[in-house]
């Protein structure tokens, strides 16, 4: 199992850091530390303390920044790094950009969104629901109050997921997909397939709506409740002040 990052994002809402950074690299830890710890640093430490010594990361807009710090990423953090450019990521969304990793699914990956700040806890609560049989499983927050900008998930306890959008009520949502998901190897060419229906339908459309696809085609998704822990989805600038009080935590 190997580590996979979604960072080919733009994050324009973080402007003027995202002028010449992609999102996972704007910096997480006090403000002023303009050269401090990112969400990419903070994605691959959890991936090495939960003992994986390789990661993919899927890059685009900005992408010579991360090219540019590969090598010392790779020392600091123990981890052998690919890095899978995605030539569409100024202009669709990222169904297509986690197809492009479609490869290093084969591998079986946790996958973490690059702009989600969260504990290595999340890692090791999915690490642990493995087995009879799963092939996918979603991090989900059933504590959090809901709103509607959330990625919103309707489970049903023998079925697994039945609905993922953010596109529902919030009182109807079992919890929130937090953006980490452990995907099995065998599971890989059945997601790349629905993936790739999913961005044929519409380039804009999220690869949360390529999890919907697979449960409408009966593919069981299963999730794995990551309890009362601290985390956030960096989006503008309120969400980076958040995200710098949770990662200084860590």
């Amino acid at each position: 199992m190997i580590g996979l990052v979604l960072a080919a994002g733009a994050g324009r809402r973080l402007r003027p850091y995202t002028d010449t950074l992609p999102k996972a690299l704007v910096p997480v830890g006090p403000e002023g530390e303009e050269d401090g710890i990112t969400v990419l640093d903070l994605t691959l430490g959890n991936f090495a303390e939960v003992g994986l010594t390789e990661a993919a990361i899927i890059v685009g807009y900005r992408k010579e920044a991360v090219y540019e710090r590969k090598e010392a990423l790779e020392q600091k953090y123990g981890l052998k790094l690919t890095l899978i450019d995605n030539d569409k990521a100024e202009e669709w969304n990222n169904a297509y950009s986690l197809w492009c990793g479609r490869d290093a699914l084969k591998d079986g990956v946790i996958l973490a969104n690059g702009d989600t700040v969260h504990p290595v806890s999340v890692e090791k609560t999915l690490l642990a629901a493995r087995g009879d049989g799963k092939k996918i499983i979603l991090a989900l927050d059933t504590v959090k109050n809901l709103a509607d900008e959330e990625m919103k998930v309707v489970v049903d306890p023998a079925k697994g997921v039945q609905k993922i959008t953010k596109l529902m009520e919030p009182s109807e949502a079992t919890g929130e997909y937090i953006g980490v998901t452990l995907i099995e190897g065998e599971a890989a060419a059945e997601l790349a397939d629905a993936l790739k229906t999913t961005f044929e339908r519409d380039p804009q459309l999220y690869y949360e709506d390529g999890y919907q696809e697979l449960v409408n085609r009966g593919f069981k998704i299963d999730v794995a409740p990551i309890g009362d822990v601290k985390w956030v989805e960096i989006d503008n600038h309120d969400d980076l002040a958040k995200g710098r009080e949770i990662a200084c935590q860590y």
